[in-house]
């Protein structure tokens, strides 16, 4: 249970003021905008239907649609829903609800595996995606994030090819109280991952999360260096990357959907930081992102606030979505 965000030298909040709110409430919030599109036609067919039919489940496909679930998870959980009355009738709105819950959850929760932890410190884990997702972003906000744990962490500027990247990646480092190791903008990535992975090793750091430059999968040279840098941090720590998460940009919907699969196969992707959730009515996504590319949320975006990072719980957001 994450009961706070900041690392003691955060300068922003202070903890005795600042309100104790479950991952629950948080997600609720967080969620507001596709529960009132979603929830409220889920409502009205609970209201109406006595006995779910072919028309009811015709307008659950619209509601689902309408929050960016997809056609292909979309079609899942009607087939589901179908072959569940062919034996037993769904017996009004309320238990319709109940069914698309464990649908969802059932969906979120199954590429959910726990995340890879070294004998020997540090856990070595890439943050890579495209330019204006929030990557550096997260970065800093995970870093936080794991100081909150009680773990050691280091930041490492990898992104030397976008202008100002090392800068905001420094004024993260500093808000969350942990040291970043950097190089000059045009440096070689490798070259400054190589030392960031020796400055843990030497320090015994718990985290070391590493900002890795803006790329598109169809970039052959930047994806030739990402493999460079895993090539690296292998020869440094055994079974390193640990974790390689994608930040996607939850509002892109779909089309980051077709982008973040074209990733999971170029890039060894092994987890989601879904960002901007807050900012969407479609945060079907999730569910779609869970299903179709396998992989699992691990980190959700809620707002611009270092502490507006929580870790993904498949529970929370159905019940969020779906109270």
């Amino acid at each position: 249970m994450m009961r706070k965000f900041f690392g003691k030298n955060e300068p922003e909040i202070d903890d005795e003021e600042a309100p104790k709110r479950s991952i629950f409430d948080r997600m609720k919030q967080a969620v507001s905008r596709t529960r009132e599109s979603f929830s409220q036609k889920i409502a009205d067919l609970a209201a109406l239907t006595r006995t779910v039919d072919e028309s009811a489940l015709e307008e659950l496909e619209a509601a689902l649609l309408t929050s960016d679930l997809g056609v292909q998870t979309t079609t899942a959980i009607l087939d589901a829903l179908r072959d569940h009355a062919r034996h037993r009738a769904i017996e009004g709105g309320a238990e319709l609800r109940d069914l698309l819950k464990a649908q969802l959850r059932s969906m979120l929760e199954s590429p959910q595996r726990v995340a890879p932890t070294p004998a020997e410190p540090p856990k070595v884990t890439f943050l890579v995606g495209v330019n204006g997702t929030g990557k550096t972003t997260s970065s800093g906000k995970l870093a936080a994030w794991s100081r909150a744990q009680g773990r050691s962490v280091l930041l490492c500027a990898a992104d030397t090819f976008r202008a100002a990247a090392i800068e905001q990646l420094e004024v993260w480092a500093a808000r969350s109280g942990v040291e970043m190791i950097k190089t000059r903008q045009g440096g070689d990535p490798s070259a400054v991952l190589y030392d960031a992975i020796s400055a843990a090793k030497a320090r015994r750091i718990d985290d070391l999360y590493v900002d890795t430059a803006g790329r598109l999968h169809t970039k052959s040279g930047l994806m030739d260096e990402l493999d460079k840098m895993r090539r690296t941090a292998s020869r440094l720590v055994p079974g390193a990357p640990h974790e390689v998460l994608l930040v996607m940009d939850a509002t892109t919907g779909q089309n980051g959907l077709q982008q973040a699969r074209q990733f999971t196969q170029s890039a060894g992707v092994t987890g989601i930081v879904l960002t901007k959730l807050d900012g969407t009515a479609k945060g079907g996504i999730a569910v779609a992102i869970a299903r179709e590319l396998n992989l699992p949320v691990r980190y959700a975006g809620v707002g611009e606030k270092m502490e507006d990072l929580l870790e993904f719980s498949p529970a929370a957001f159905v019940d969020s979505l779906l109270e």
